[in-house]
């Protein structure tokens, strides 16, 4: 199966300032296609650590991520990062300063040709109306800290990326966890491959648990829903999804 890491940069999200959101994103995005993302690291704008923890990520997993740090200011310093991390120089690239003259109503000041400033040998994604593409450098995929077009750029090449999707259902229950866990244990004993998860409701009118049942097994984890549910104490289930 696929595996993935996203790499988050930028102070400003370890101080609190700035909340990330693209996390939670590609986490869901990347399920749905059926690619595991399997770490989720966030670190200061620190050349030397950018690189480390992105060859290490590179090695370890089939696709990296990166958030953050592709700006013009002089925090922005993830393509320096990769470039080292890849023993890489850094370049202009021409394609990349024609595209920005294309989409900009006054001439390119310093600050602006800094973003086309790119490890040598990287492969740039189009992203069809977006002037910046995606730049990617072995697996790592650099994306901007800003969550619109992380987004946006996430879901144009996001055909890049695949593997078997996930099956989910869901089952909302009115007991307390307490009351249901050796029927859980039970489940898991009976259906070793599943994925199951249970997460209490504080607030929640007409249940007092989700709980969620996942496998890439379609039949896996339909026979696992029937399972549990025959084997939960009667009118438990409040809802299926």
């Amino acid at each position: 199966m696929a595996s993935a890491a996203l790499l988050v940069i930028g102070n400003e999200i370890l101080s609190g300032k700035v909340r990330d959101t693209n996390s939670a994103f590609l986490a869901v995005e990347l399920r749905k296609l059926g690619v595991d993302l399997e770490r989720i690291l966030t670190i200061p704008d620190e050349i030397d650590l950018i690189a480390l923890e992105t060859k290490d990520m590179s090695e370890r997993f089939d696709y990296v991520f990166t958030s953050g740090g592709i700006g013009p200011t002089h925090d922005d310093m993830t393509m320096d990062g990769i470039a080292l991390a890849f023993d890489r120089q850094l370049e202009t690239s021409q394609s990349m300063v024609d595209r920005m003259e294309r989409y900009s109503e006054k001439p390119l000041n310093d600050a602006m040709k800094k973003m086309a400033i790119i490890p040598t040998g990287a492969e740039i994604l189009d992203v069809g109306g977006l002037w910046f593409p995606v730049v990617v450098v072995e697996n790592v995929h650099i994306f901007p800290g800003i969550p619109e077009l992380f987004e946006k750029k996430f879901h144009s090449i996001a055909d890049r990326f695949s593997g078997v999707p996930f099956q989910l259902k869901k089952i909302y229950v009115r007991p307390a966890e307490s009351e249901i866990a050796e029927t859980l244990n039970a489940l898991l004993r009976e259906f070793p491959e599943l994925m199951l998860g249970s997460y209490p409701r504080i607030n929640e009118e007409h249940y007092r648990v989700m709980l969620t049942l996942e496998s890439r097994d379609v039949a896996y984890v339909e026979t696992a829903t029937e399972t549990l549910v025959k084997n939960l104490p009667d009118d438990a289930v409040y809802k299926i999804e």
